[in-house]
């Protein structure tokens, strides 16, 4: 991947897919996550407000989506949900999910990177 973030332009998946979480990633429970930004699903799993219902967007996400500039207003506080979440090839892994989250904004997949080879 280029050294340019592609999420850093999306935000795609933020605003497409449920963001559920165990309930211990919460401030209360000595977690990152504000309390205030969660609501609880199940029992033991709390979700981004504004990801629990459709159509899905986070509280947390700031921007339009697909414009530069988008980005995450807790970052620093973000779930493991979002940690774990790579852009297409950000790992040299193809995410199929960042592709369905892209195509549901009308944005198209990332493009795999072309590797080039160093003469010696």
């Amino acid at each position: 991947m280029s050294k340019a973030n592609p999420c850093l332009e999306c935000g795609a998946c933020c605003a497409h897919f449920r963001v559920s979480f165990y309930w211990g990633e919460c401030q209360s429970a000595g977690g990152l996550v504000p309390d205030e930004q969660v609501i609880q699903v199940t029992h033991n799993r709390v979700a981004m407000l504004g990801t629990d219902a459709k159509p899905t967007r986070c509280v947390a996400l700031a921007g339009e989506v697909g414009k530069v500039g988008i980005g995450c207003t807790m970052y620093a506080q973000r779930s493991s949900t979002c940690r774990e979440f790579d852009a297409s090839w950000e790992h040299g892994e193809h995410n199929p999910a960042c592709d369905k989250a892209r195509a549901a904004h009308g944005l198209p997949p990332l493009p795999e990177p072309v590797m080039t080879l160093l003469a010696s």
